[in-house]
C-alpha cells in the first residue's frame, strides 16, 4: 500500500528537527529550535493546521502522525538537554580549580521588620544610659492593666470599646480568678517592675505589643506596639532625686539617636492617672514636615510620647513610700515612631505581613 504523500512531508521534518536538536551548540540555540518547531508559529505546529484540508478517513492517521512527530521532537529536545547540563558538570568536576570545600553561594535572607530595627535602636540606646530591658505578658490582671496604675472602676479607658476582655477563669483551686484582659498598655509593667526590684533604684524598659478594641484608620491600629519605661531613685536628702529635667534629657537623648538628628516636640500638659504631672511630648511630624497629613491629623504634630513623674498612689502600689523615692515613666507609640523614622503613612501597613512593604522599609526606603 503506498503511503500518502503528507506521511513524506512528517517524516523529513522529523529527521530535520532531530538532526538540529542533536548538533545544538548550547541551551540558547536549542531553545531557538523549540520555538521554531514547537511555538504557536512553529513549523510541528503548522501541522496541525493542515488536517482540515484532509477526506474525513484520512484525519485520524493524519492527527496520529502529527501528535509522534510532535513527542519524537520533545523527547529529543529533553535528551539535548539533559546531556547538555551533564556536560556542564562533568566539565565543572574535571576543573583542577574547583574545591568542593569552599562555602557555597549563601541562600536569599529576607528583611528584618522596621518594628525588629527600631526597637533593637531603642534597646541600645536605654542600655547605654543604664537601663535594663524587661518582658512582660501580653495577657495581664485587671489589677496590673489598672488598679495598680491609679485608673478607678469608673475612668473610660475600662469601658468594653478600649479594652479586649477575656473570659473569666478560675485559679488552681477552683476559687474564681482575677478579671483578666490583653493589655491595653506597656505601662501594666511598671508595678511588676516595682515588685521586681523593691526599695532600690530602678531603670528599666519594656516594649511589647498592645492591644485596644477602638476603631482603625491611618494612625490607629487596635493592635500596636509600645516602649513602657520609668525611672526611680531616693528622693533628697538621701538621694539626687528625679525631677522632669531628667525626663526631656533622656527622651531627647533616644529620639536625637532614632532619627540621627535634632528633632522639634513640643511638650503640653496632659492627664493620665499613674503620673502627676502628666505632660504630652509630640512630635513634629517627619511625612509631611508639619504641612498637615492623614498621619498627624492635619495638625503637623503627632501624639508620641505620653509622660509625666510617677503618681504617688502608684509608687504606693508597687511598694515605694512616695516620701523617700521620686520617679518618671512614660509610654512611647513605637510605631507612630517607626511611621516617622520611616515616612510611613498608614499604621496598618506595619502589621500587614506585605513582603513588598517590608523589604524596602527595612532597607531605609520611605515605603
Amino acid at each position: 500500500m503506498t503511503p500518502p504523500p503528507w506521511k513524506a512531508e512528517i517524516d523529513a521534518l522529523v529527521v530535520e528537527l532531530l538532526a538540529a536538536a542533536a548538533a545544538a551548540p548550547d541551551a540558547a540555540a536549542l531553545r531557538a529550535i523549540e520555538v521554531d518547531a514547537l511555538g504557536k508559529k512553529g513549523s510541528v505546529t503548522a501541522l496541525s493546521k493542515g488536517i482540515a484540508a484532509l477526506p474525513a478517513e484520512a484525519r485520524r492517521d493524519y492527527g496520529a502522525a502529527v501528535t509522534a512527530a510532535r513527542a519524537s521532537v520533545e523527547a529529543a529536545l529533553a535528551a539535548r538537554g539533559e546531556g547538555m547540563r551533564a556536560d556542564r558538570l562533568a566539565a565543572e568536576l574535571a576543573d583542577r580549580s574547583f574545591d568542593e570545600t569552599l562555602p557555597g553561594a549563601p541562600a536569599p535572607s529576607g528583611a528584618v521588620h522596621p518594628l525588629a530595627l527600631v526597637q533593637a535602636q531603642l534597646e541600645d540606646v536605654f542600655r547605654s544610659m543604664g537601663f535594663s530591658v524587661l518582658d512582660y505578658p501580653e495577657v495581664d490582671s485587671e489589677y496590673s492593666n489598672f488598679e495598680a496604675l491609679n485608673i478607678p472602676s469608673w475612668h473610660p479607658a475600662r469601658d468594653m470599646q478600649d479594652t479586649f476582655w477575656l473570659e473569666p477563669f478560675a485559679d488552681a483551686d477552683g476559687a474564681p480568678g482575677r478579671a483578666h484582659l490583653l493589655r491595653t498598655h506597656t505601662s501594666a509593667g511598671q508595678v511588676r517592675t516595682m515588685h521586681r526590684f523593691p526599695n532600690q533604684p530602678i531603670r528599666a524598659v519594656f516594649p511589647g505589643r498592645v492591644f485596644r478594641y477602638e476603631a482603625v484608620d491611618a494612625s490607629h491600629e487596635h493592635t500596636f506596639h509600645q516602649v513602657e519605661g520609668l525611672m526611680i531613685d531616693r528622693a533628697p536628702p538621701e538621694g539626687p532625686g528625679v525631677s522632669v529635667g531628667h525626663l526631656l534629657f533622656a527622651m531627647r537623648t533616644l529620639l536625637e539617636a532614632v532619627f540621627g538628628e535634632a528633632v522639634e516636640v513640643r511638650l503640653r500638659p496632659g492627664y493620665f492617672p499613674f503620673v502627676e504631672p502628666g505632660f504630652e511630648l509630640d512630635i513634629r511630624c517627619r511625612v509631611c514636615r508639619g504641612a498637615g497629613c492623614q498621619v498627624c491629623k492635619y495638625s503637623g504634630w503627632l501624639e508620641l510620647l505620653p509622660c509625666g513623674l510617677i503618681h504617688p498612689n502608684v509608687l504606693r502600689m508597687g511598694g515605694f513610700d512616695p516620701a523617700r523615692w521620686q520617679g518618671w515613666a512614660f509610654g512611647l507609640g513605637l510605631s507612630r515612631l517607626v511611621m516617622m523614622r520611616h515616612q510611613i503613612r498608614d499604621i496598618r501597613l506595619l502589621l500587614g505581613g506585605d513582603a513588598r512593604f517590608v523589604a524596602p522599609v527595612a532597607a531605609g526606603s520611605a515605603g
